[in-house]
């Protein structure tokens, strides 16, 4: 653990998947094709106490919808690529709009089309649900699944390397 906490320490820049990492990766449709998915609050506070902390959030999902952009928006978050399957070259094109390099930041997934840009980084983080093989390649497992807390695991593990953690969470509390 001690050096999962020396790679996050030094992170300025966190990228999530969206499927399987902010969802539990389950797909909705209604009847006239609307499509639906399901956030949990606690990743997406989470998210705006890591932010809080000067931290970049940015999202990066193969697939495009209405709705990740609404939440995204919600929370604040700017650095939005949907539609990416080559993920890397979307992570590349954030990375050079905000100065940063692979040790400087982490990403989440939780299927093999995110391993181009998981092994690339400083921290790669899957969720406990993850695809065996991207489990096996990353620096560390959240303790909950996709879509049930696993972002709100990563945020907190790289607050708490920061020793930012606390001041956040007793914000609330005054």
């Amino acid at each position: 653990m001690k050096e999962i906490l020396q790679r996050a320490k030094k992170i300025k820049l966190v990228v999530f998947d969206v499927d399987g990492v902010l969802t539990d990766g389950s797909l909705f449709y209604g009847e006239n094709g609307e499509e639906y998915k399901a956030f949990y609050a606690k990743d997406g506070l989470g998210m705006k106490m890591l932010m809080e902390t000067g931290v970049h959030i940015g999202i990066i999902t193969a697939r495009n919808s209405t709705l990740v952009k609404h939440r995204m928006d919600s929370l604040g978050i700017e650095h939005l690529y949907q539609g990416r399957l080559d993920k890397l070259n979307a992570f590349n094109d954030l990375l050079a709009k905000l100065n940063l390099n692979y040790e400087q930041t982490a990403f989440v997934g939780d299927d093999v089309v995110d391993l181009p840009v998981m092994n690339k980084v400083g921290l790669s983080v899957t969720v406990k649900d993850a695809h065996p093989l991207v489990i096996d390649q990353a620096h560390w497992q959240t303790p909950l699944n996709g879509g049930r807390g696993a972002a709100r695991n990563v945020c907190e593990l790289i607050m708490q390397a920061q020793n930012t953690l606390e001041e956040q969470l007793h914000s609330f509390s005054k």
